[in-house]
Formats: C-alpha cells, structure tokens, sequence
C-alpha cells in the first residue's frame, strides 16, 4: 500500500504517483476554499469583461454617430472583411468582437494574476521555504495552483460570454464555437508557460501589485484587445504575433467570427497553437527553476 504512495529513496519518502496526484488535488482544494469565501471577486471577474467590452461599443457608436457606423468604420481602419454585407450583421460581429476580445483578456490576465499573487503570498507568509522542504516536488505544487488558475479562469470566461450575449445581444453559438472553445484550450498550456515567467518575476524583485498593474494594461496592448494588431507598426506587430495570447485571441475570433486570421490558413494557426503548447511550458518552467535556484542560493525564497 505504501509503494503506491511513496517511491523508495536514500530515507527520504517521495510521493508516488498516487501521491503526486494528491499533492496536486490538496493544492487546488485549498485554493478552491479559500475563494469560496469570496463570492464577490468571482463575480466581479465576469462583469468587468462585459463592461470592458462596453467601452469601445459605446464610445465608437458616439463618435461615428451609429453603432452601424462604428462598425463600418472599425473593419475598414482595421483592415479585417466582415463577412456580412448588411450593416446590421456587421454591428452584431463588431459587438461580438469586442465581447470575446475582453473575455479572453480576462483568461489570460487571472492567469498572471492568481500565480504571480500566489508566490506573493507564500514569500509574505513565510510558507513558501517550508514548501522547498516538503518532499513533493514543486512542479506538483504549481500544477495544483494552475488546475485552480484554470478552473477559475474559465469560470469567469463562461459567465462573462453568458452575460455578454445577454446585455449586448449577441449569439456566439450561431460561428464554430467548439473550435474557438478547442482553441482556448490549446492555447492554456501557453498561458501556464507565461504565468511561471511572471511567477519567477514577482519572487525575484519581491513584489506584484505595481508589476500586476503595469503589465496588465501591456497585455492589452499587445494581445490586441479591441483592434487587431496589424495596425502596429512592422517591428511591434510582429512582436506582438509572437506573443501567445495574441495568437490564442485571434484563434478564437477568426474561427468564432468568420474572419481571416492575422496568421493565415486555420492549419497555419493550429500548427503554431501546437508550437507554443509544447515549447512555452517547457521554457517558462525551465525559466522559473533557474531564477528559484539563483533566489534560494544568493537570499532564500522566504525573505521579503
């Protein structure tokens, strides 16, 4: 019974995989229970994407003199063909554009948060060196808190598309939303890799509200939240292409949508979604190891 839980070692216990499992599960459990006393923060996560989505609707509507107009004038600026020819069926797709944008913003900005807040806390409470002393490998500990950041962050991603068909009366199941549902989800793997790049960022300079702050309005910017980012320059454009969220947001809006992907055919997009899936991971993984070790060798994670 005991093998199926602990490996063998030099005396020292190592979890198994059954162990491992639990580690994993004991992580998540934890983070669950403590937002449930939160109820507020949840929600509060699902109307700020319909209200971030509101702003440039309301706003191009004002200056262009109709919703209709607004639209126009975004697809042509923009450089992106809407499907339809009526200027109704183009509004809808620019109200919808707006929403999904906003949403996926969202998935991406709780995954930085919840990581880089949650090394945070573990450094201010004293707990984190205690868990370089547990035997469970901290690969297991970050794979339990991402579960969490996931769990939560699709949470708000459904509640938020329910809400925002709702207020802006638009339909997201009438395009190929299982793809652009498949999508989001290849795209996660990516978001994990970057929120262990933050995580390694907040534990080396020892904060994270002013670098949440600063990188969330950057993330926007770069990810292209209300436009698409081929109105950037040549050189930041193709920085931003580069960026994975960029990529996951504009998977999700071409197949949703109907419009041509900034990247090219939907092979192009599933074959570079793949890329990033397997490569940021490892790199982001790779990246906070090395900064863990430099921060446990030269002052001690537990310091602050």
């Amino acid at each position: 019974m005991a093998a199926e839980t602990v490996s063998k070692g030099f005396g020292l216990g190592r979890p198994g995989s059954r162990g491992s499992l639990g580690v994993i599960w004991s992580v998540f459990r934890a983070r669950i229970k403590i937002i449930t006393r939160y109820k507020g923060a949840v929600l509060l996560e699902s109307i700020i994407p319909v209200v971030f989505a509101g702003l440039p609707i309301l706003l191009g509507s004002a200056v262009a003199g109709s919703e209709q107009a607004a639209a126009a004038n975004f697809f042509s600026y923009t450089g992106t063909t809407c499907p339809s020819a009526l200027p109704s069926d183009c509004a809808t797709l620019f109200r919808l554009y707006m929403l999904m944008g906003s949403n996926t913003f969202m998935i991406v900005s709780l995954m930085l948060w919840l990581i880089g807040y949650w090394v945070r806390r573990e450094q201010e409470t004293g707990t984190l060196e205690a868990l370089y002393l547990a035997p469970a490998k901290r690969l297991y500990i970050l794979a339990g808190v991402t579960s969490y950041t996931l769990v939560r962050s699709l949470l708000a991603f459904v509640t938020a598309t329910v809400l925002g068909s709702i207020v802006f009366q638009v339909n997201p199941l009438s395009g190929l939303f299982g793809a652009a549902i498949a999508y989001l989800v290849l795209g996660i793997p990516a978001l994990w890799g970057i929120s262990f790049f933050f995580g390694a960022l907040v534990m080396r300079i020892k904060e994270a509200n002013s670098v949440i702050q600063l990188l969330q309005w950057v993330l926007a910017f770069a990810m292209g939240v209300y436009f698409p980012v081929t109105v950037f320059p040549l050189l930041l454009r193709w920085t931003a292409m580069a960026f994975p969220p960029t990529l996951m947001n504009d998977a999700i809006r071409s197949t949703l949508l109907g419009i041509t992907s900034i990247y090219g055919p939907w092979y192009v997009v599933l074959g570079l979604m793949l890329m990033a899936a397997w490569t940021v991971p490892l790199l982001g993984y790779q990246f906070f190891g090395l900064v863990e070790r430099r921060v446990r060798r030269d002052q001690g994670v537990g310091q602050f």
